[in-house]
C-alpha cells in the first residue's frame, strides 16, 4: 500500500505526464509496488519521516532555490547499493565533495509543490552520469531539506534501479566520477567517521571507495541507515578532518 505522500506524488505525476527531460514523455508514479524486500524498510521510512527527523536545516518559508536529488539504489555484486558522483576537483563550490545526482528545478521540470522535484532528480541524474531514467523506479520522495550555504531549498527522490544501464562522468569539467557504495559498507562501522566543519558544525561521515562522503549526502544517507533500521552501532567520537587526504 502507497502513503500519503507517495500517492499525492504519484497522482500528480500521472496528471501532468512526469518525464525526464529527455526522455520520452513518459509518465512517472511515485510507487513501491514491486521493489525488491529489502528495500520495503526504506520505503516504509520514506512513507513516515518528517522534516525535523531528517535535519534541523528545514527551507524558510520564502525563498531559496528549489532542487531535487536522486538517491538510487541498486543491486550489484555485492549486494544492496548506492549510486553517487564526486564533484570536479576545479569547482568554484564544494570541489572535490560526493555528492548524489541531482540540481536546480528548471522551468520545463514543472511544479515544485508536485511533480517537478521528480522530473528534475531524474533529469540531472541523466545529464550528469548517463543514466537512463527509464531503468530507475521511483519509490518515494522525501521531505524538503535546505542547504542555508547554498541556499538550496532540496528534495530527496528515493529510486530503485530496476534495470541498471552503463553510467559514467558526462562532463568532467563538472563531474570527476561516478561510483556505487555498497550498502553493507555504509553500515560497516568501520567506515563510520564524524566530521567538523570550519563553522563548528559536527556531522556524520563515511570513508567509502576512496572518498570521504560528508555534508548533506552523508546527513541523508545517515539518517535513512537509522530510520531503515540498517544502522550498526559506530564510534561516533571518531573525528576526521575535511582535508583527511592531507
Amino acid at each position: 500500500m502507497r502513503s500519503a505522500r507517495e500517492q499525492q506524488y504519484g497522482e500528480e505525476a500521472g496528471v501532468h505526464g512526469a518525464a525526464t527531460g529527455a526522455a520520452s514523455g513518459r509518465e512517472v508514479a511515485v510507487t513501491a509496488d514491486g521493489l525488491p524486500e529489502w528495500l520495503a524498510p526504506v520505503a516504509h521510512a520514506a512513507g513516515t519521516i518528517e522534516p525535523r527527523q531528517l535535519s534541523r536545516f528545514l527551507p524558510p518559508e520564502s525563498g531559496g532555490r528549489q532542487s531535487a536529488v536522486l538517491i538510487l539504489f541498486g543491486h550489484g555484486p555485492r549486494g544492496p547499493e548506492l549510486l553517487l558522483m564526486e564533484r570536479a576537483g576545479t569547482l568554484r563550490s564544494h570541489a572535490g565533495q560526493p555528492s548524489f545526482p541531482g540540481g536546480a528545478l528548471d522551468p520545463e521540470d514543472g511544479d515544485p509543490d508536485g511533480p517537478g522535484p521528480v522530473r528534475a532528480a531524474l533529469r540531472e541524474a541523466q545529464e550528469e552520469t548517463g543514466l537512463d531514467p527509464s531503468g530507475v523506479q521511483v519509490f518515494g520522495v522525501l521531505p524538503r531539506l535546505y542547504i542555508p550555504v547554498s541556499g538550496f531549498v532540496v528534495t530527496p527522490v528515493l529510486g530503485w534501479w530496476r534495470r541498471p544501464t552503463p553510467v559514467g562522468a558526462v562532463d568532467q569539467a563538472e563531474t570527476a566520477r561516478v561510483f556505487t557504495v555498497p550498502v553493507a559498507d555504509l553500515t560497516d562501522p568501520a567506515h563510520r567517521v564524524t566530521t567538523r566543519h570550519p563553522s563548528g558544525h559536527i556531522g556524520p561521515a563515511f570513508l567509502v571507495e576512496n572518498a570521504l562522503v560528508w555534508g548533506f549526502t552523508a546527513g541523508v544517507i545517515d539518517r535513512i541507515l537509522h530510520y531503515s533500521g540498517w544502522e550498526i552501532p559506530w564510534d561516533r567520537d571518531k573525528q576526521v578532518p575535511l582535508d583527511w587526504r592531507s
